[in-house]
């Protein structure tokens, strides 16, 4: 029997391969016991528990940028979010603590190294953030999900993705995935998504070029993000949804995607072999522009600037690469080689090496 703490949260990125390291290790032996440390304010406040798993809350506590106010005020809270961390270690007797950054990782690094517990640390993006950089300074093990990530000593272990996903990347059936939003099962479909929260330069751009998809034979399904402006839509050839719960069926019903570059969607896309092109988050600090770039120099996907992702760009350069069988095959076998399906796997062995 060992005791888990599996801290992270606050994006998806963060929960997802949390939960399919939970879902592994308690697939392992039922007397494991797992416990997630995160946010209110995250996604793990509901996914967590859905999933079936206890969630334990620290405050929420942003790095701060500057030197102002917040910044001393935080010296104060974050060394109370370690105290916390320590009580939650000690109290739940943890054998080791399992890190996938966001605003719980660091107490929780911090605290298990007062305690020496053991610390595994996974990075998702290829551009580490501060609290895995944190924790990579004395963790047990490191793991990353892409080859380019500059962490110490970081061991390769690709990422950890859901049994859905694992699913679809050992056989998918593409006719029953289409049928499922109601799309014809003979015709190449187009996926389309932003992410949870949808992104504005792809959506309006797939808007303004639907005819032109049309015509060329291409069916569309569209996942907009919930936040976005643009209503559902449910014609023959062209489906737009506000959100897909169940996204193993849409990438199973595709043979090319357009979408943001986030480490989840590149990892998801490569391990079941779904070639796209990739539009990166124009803000912020690069990091989607890196998680793609191995991807895109294997073959298995094209990279596009948001200002670039334009209709014209659509007709004469998406069109005839869909239209183009041989060049998908080719794109889609290439990123299937670059892709870890087993990523889940890697990871909780690596874990239990330090054990």
């Amino acid at each position: 029997m060992t005791n888990y703490l599996l801290a992270g949260g606050g994006t998806a990125g963060h929960v997802n391969p949390l939960l399919a390291l939970a879902d592994a290790i308690r697939a392992d032996s039922a007397l494991h016991h797992i416990f997630a440390l995160g946010t209110v304010e995250g996604l793990e406040q509901q996914l967590v528990p859905e999933r079936g798993y206890e969630l334990i809350t620290i405050d929420r506590l942003p790095f701060p940028r500057k030197i102002n106010r917040y910044a001393f005020r935080f010296i104060g809270a974050f060394l109370a979010a370690v105290r916390a961390c320590e009580r939650i270690l000690r109290e739940k007797q943890i054998d080791v603590v399992v890190g996938f950054g966001g605003y719980a990782s660091a107490p929780a690094y911090l605290a298990a190294k007062k305690l020496g517990i053991p610390v595994v640390v996974h990075e998702a993006n290829a551009l580490p953030g501060w609290a895995n950089k944190l924790g990579n300074k004395f963790a047990a093990a490191t793991g990353v999900a892409f080859k380019n990530t500059k962490l110490k000593n970081a061991e390769f272990v690709g990422m950890p993705l859901r049994k859905e996903i694992e699913e679809v990347a050992r056989v998918a059936d593409k006719s029953m995935a289409r049928k499922h939003f109601g799309l014809d099962p003979k015709t190449i479909t187009l996926l389309v998504t932003g992410g949870s929260l949808g992104a504005k330069t792809i959506n309006q751009t797939i808007d303004e070029s639907r005819n032109v998809l049309k015509a060329a034979g291409i069916q569309v399904l569209h996942i907009v993000g919930g936040k976005s402006e643009f209503d559902e839509i449910s014609d023959d050839d062209y489906k737009r949804i506000k959100y897909c719960d169940q996204m193993e069926l849409a990438i199973a019903a595709s043979d090319f995607a357009v979408a943001r570059a986030g480490a989840s969607t590149v990892s998801e896309f490569a391990a079941v072999g779904l070639p796209a092109i990739y539009v990166p988050y124009p803000v912020g600090n690069g990091e989607q522009k890196l998680n793609v770039s191995e991807l895109v120099s294997a073959g298995g996907g094209v990279l596009v600037a948001d200002h670039e992702f334009t209709a014209q760009y659509v007709a004469e350069k998406l069109v005839p690469l869909i239209s183009n069988t041989k060049l998908l095959g080719q794109m889609s076998a290439a990123a299937k080689e670059y892709g870890i399906a087993d990523g889940t796997d890697r990871l909780f062995k690596l874990v239990q090496g330090v054990l």
